[in-house]
């Protein structure tokens, strides 16, 4: 049957995502064994990650500083009072036969992220909760025609689950949220971000009505999405399975779906019930916990500036554009350091420049990132002054200059140029004299060149910095040969 656009544009798609962010804590939730990813399997285990009978649980005070620090980051509302549930399910990796969770009060209610689009647009995500949970094992199939492995090494590592509202309307927004809450983490330095470890997994929940409807459709659930990719394909694919089907007349199933990367596919893992009886009940061994003011006035102090903080200020402040903006403030460590240059130089186009241009560059040929780069930000600074003084040349900056200091990262700046020879050390006599040199070994171009043809200023320009080993200005150059060569009519 085929469906022409109209058809599809009478519907819209209603998503909200659940995020599972795993924490950067040494140990895990609510044991002292290892949370470190890679260990061999069942090595970082004790009697609570298998959930024996009388070990007991001790909150790790780096969770609940965490879990605060990003709700204070999204402007949530910090519940200073809140409890931990038991989440009651059976499943191979869970031991335990229930998670510790948080139901009935999440230690962080609603917030916001915003998000930018490719066409500039803004939208801000509403958040409905971030709560505290622990991981469950891992099973793994693929080891055995015939058995299952159980893998509790993640078993008890500590997350947040971060719940948005039913409001974004399409797999780009739902990739958009994704990064920002990605690059959020990372600032926070609370999370590695890496979804293809497991550190960020990701549950959609999507469904359609007409547009202008105000009822929610039957939605599925695609459950552990471990890349922005796929997250944005998976949605894609399911908003057109699910408008293919209503416009035929077919019903929705509200099922829990798995996504294949390779055929870019949902398919059905279990039907879905409207409600799940995970019998929630206050967890018996964890003592409520208490968050004083101190407690979330010390977590604020602490915050570092965040990616939307930085990108404001970038445009601002320092008159970037919105891509030069987005492109400083995507990693930490990129903002940090062109931060850093800013405070000896105030060439700030230039800088985002370079940040993008060479070092950038460098970075990746070498495979690197900034925290590997040894080339100080004030030497870098001194390059980008030396160039808006015009001093030197892009030529200069980049080939000699740069390359030498990523050579001995220890160097000033000043001795590299007397070493190298660099600045506009040439006198006019001197520049004069290879103007001149130029010119009479190319007598027919100078004739063409008086009559039209001034595109052979390139040769006469290659010539000059051939003999002055590229150490001479090309703009003052450029004027003096003009002025040499009309004085010879």
């Amino acid at each position: 049957m085929k469906l022409n656009l109209k058809e599809f544009e009478q519907y819209e798609a209603v998503i909200g995502l659940e995020v599972h962010v795993q924490l950067s804590t040494n140990s895990k939730a609510f044991c002292s064994d290892s949370a470190s990813f890679g260990s061999q399997p069942n090595q970082d285990i004790s009697t609570v990650s298998l959930g024996l009978p009388g070990a007991l649980p001790v909150c790790n005070e780096k969770i609940i500083a965490f879990a605060t620090k990003l709700g204070l980051a999204i402007n949530c509302e910090i519940n200073q009072y809140n409890f931990f549930d038991r989440k009651n399910y059976f499943y191979a990796d869970l031991p335990k036969g229930y998670q510790i969770t948080q139901d009935n009060r999440p230690i962080c209610v609603g917030g916001k992220l915003k998000i930018r689009l490719d066409n500039g647009v803004e939208k801000d995500i509403i958040l409905n909760r971030i709560h505290i949970e622990e991981d469950a094992g891992k099973s793994n199939h693929d080891l055995d025609a015939a058995y299952s492995f159980i893998d509790l090494n993640r078993a008890g590592v500590p997350l947040l689950e971060v719940v948005t509202e039913p409001m974004i309307a399409s797999g780009e927004e739902a990739a958009a949220y994704l990064s920002e809450l990605r690059k959020l983490v990372r600032y926070l330095d609370i999370c590695d971000g890496n979804m293809e470890e497991g550190s960020m997994r990701c549950d959609a929940n999507i469904s359609i009505r007409l547009k202008g409807d105000t009822k929610l459709g039957n939605r599925c659930e695609v459950k552990n999405l471990n890349s922005i990719k796929n997250v944005q394909k998976a949605i894609e694919h399911e908003i057109d399975r699910q408008i293919r089907l209503v416009i035929k007349g077919e019903t929705i199933s509200q099922n829990t779906l798995n996504f294949d990367a390779v055929t870019g596919k949902t398919s059905p893992l279990r039907s879905k019930e409207m409600a799940n009886d995970y019998r929630y009940f206050p967890e018996p061994d964890l003592l409520p916990i208490v968050i004083s003011d101190e407690f979330l006035e010390k977590v604020k102090t602490e915050l570092p500036a965040l990616p939307e903080e930085l990108y404001q200020k970038f445009v601002s402040e320092m008159g970037l554009s919105a891509y030069d903006a987005l492109v400083l403030t995507a990693e930490k460590e990129t903002a940090n350091y062109f931060i850093a240059i800013t405070e000896y130089t105030k060439a700030y186009k230039t800088a985002s420049n370079w940040i993008m241009g060479p070092i950038k560059s460098y970075l990746n040929e070498k495979q690197i990132s900034f925290t590997d780069f040894l080339v100080p930000s004030k030497q870098i600074a001194e390059i980008i002054n030396l160039l808006a003084d015009k001093s030197i040349n892009h030529h200069q900056a980049k080939d000699k200059l740069f390359n030498s200091l990523i050579e001995n990262p220890s160097l000033k700046v000043a001795d590299l140029m007397q070493n190298l020879g660099l600045g506009d050390h040439h006198h006019q006599d001197e520049l004069s004299g290879f103007i001149t040199t130029a010119l009479n070994k190319y007598p027919d171009k100078v004739k063409e060149y008086h009559n039209g043809k001034k595109g052979v200023l390139g040769l006469f320009m290659g010539e000059v910095m051939k003999l002055s080993h590229g150490k001479c200005d090309p703009k003052k150059t450029n004027q003096l040969i003009i002025q040499k060569i009309e004085s010879l009519k």
